[in-house]
């Protein structure tokens, strides 16, 4: 039963993936006679792991189902504007003196150019931001859901329901990782380590549902997330780490002066390493997966025997790399919790140093 129901879940979502794909091959020409539209996959591809002003499912000829996002801007020439992103009609029309190009909302002149005088704030709800709220509230409810089990059962009656599912994962990042890393200090990073693994993962298990935003494949957002890290690490320093840095112990004067730049240089890597990994795993897996289904359209250019003959390599691929990213969604969230306590850890390696030495076995003679 289990497998069917995955199965059919799989069936249904590219079912949607190809849907969405399939209405962007066709279009009208000027005099409105349909034709086929050269498909162009690059456009197609970046278009849908790109954030957006609307939430956009799929195109039907030109009726475009979507849900409309508030765009929120404010110009210090213009004052505060705050409208429905569905006043552009998609780009064509020009609304409040903005317009929408290439999902990028830009201040116009009465002609309808880009007016380069005009400086405009954009704090827009974008597809990215509304599905990152909608993962906050996601990990607030699964939360507090399974603390007022704990509440209410007590720590010493089995697990049931959500709080069976959630408590291993609990346990494994204590034990696996916030333990081997952190030392005696685990409790003060856990909270910490423990809202990062699961805001991940929920980020990365809602970007592989079929429309949904790919927000942990956005630049913006991992940078963020290494830059919460990067300032946790800073103040978790004392002055065992920086004496290492600035004087590194036991090696000759003129290696010093090599190496003082690139330890110094190593503090801003370490964050930039938790960036670019997040960012560049999560993107690359939804390419992958567009791109198997974007060959069915391309072959189906060609002749539409070869589109249909290759369909089902396509989707087979699809679903194999879909699986794959499945358990990329949990290594990922994995992989950014556990360097954040490697190098947490690393920041206050003298504490460790001075606890093993404090908490020697005594003596006996």
């Amino acid at each position: 039963m289990g497998r069917n129901s995955v199965k059919s879940l799989l069936v249904a979502t590219f079912s949607a993936i190809l849907l969405c794909f399939g209405t962007a091959v066709q279009a009208n020409d000027g005099n409105g006679h349909g034709e086929a539209a050269k498909f162009d996959a690059g456009k197609a591809i970046l278009h849908h792991i790109a954030d957006s002003h609307e939430w956009h499912f799929f195109s039907l000829g030109k009726t475009h189902v979507t849900i409309p996002l508030p765009v929120i801007i404010y110009s210090p020439q213009r004052g505060l504007s705050i409208f429905s992103s569905s006043r552009f009609h998609h780009g064509e029309t020009i609304h409040e003196g903005y317009k929408l190009e290439h999902d990028h909302i830009v201040p116009v002149d009465a002609s309808g150019h880009v007016d380069a005088s005009v400086k405009a704030y954009d704090f827009s709800m974008t597809k990215n931001v509304v599905q990152m709220l909608l993962a906050v509230i996601t990990l607030v409810l699964i939360m507090t859901s399974v603390a007022k089990k704990y509440t209410v059962n007590g720590a010493n009656k089995a697990p049931s329901g959500l709080q069976n599912a959630v408590e291993p994962v609990i346990t494994f990042v204590r034990d696996e990782v916030a333990k081997p890393n952190l030392g005696h200090k685990y409790k003060k990073y856990l909270p910490y380590l423990l809202t990062i693994f699961f805001f991940i993962l929920i980020n990365n298990l809602f970007g592989l549902l079929p429309g949904a935003a790919n927000v942990t494949g956005n630049i913006a957002f991992t940078m963020l997330l290494g830059l919460v890290s990067f300032i946790v690490i800073l103040f978790s320093t004392n002055g065992h780490f920086w004496g290492h840095i600035f004087w590194p112990p036991g090696v000759p004067f003129l290696v010093k002066l090599i190496l003082i730049p690139v330890e110094l240089l190593g503090v801003f890597i370490k964050p930039a390493a938790l960036i670019i990994r997040l960012f560049a795993n999560m993107t690359a897996g939804h390419i992958v997966i567009l791109s198997f289904v974007s060959l069915i359209f391309i072959f189906g250019q060609m002749s539409s025997v070869a589109g249909w003959g290759f369909s089902p390599v396509s989707i087979a691929f699809s679903v194999f790399i879909y699986v794959i990213e499945l358990l990329v969604a949990f290594i990922q969230a994995f992989i950014f919790t556990n360097l954040t306590a490697v190098f947490i850890g690393q920041a206050m390696e003298g504490d460790h140093h001075e606890d093993a030495a404090g908490h020697k076995d005594p003596v006996v003679i």
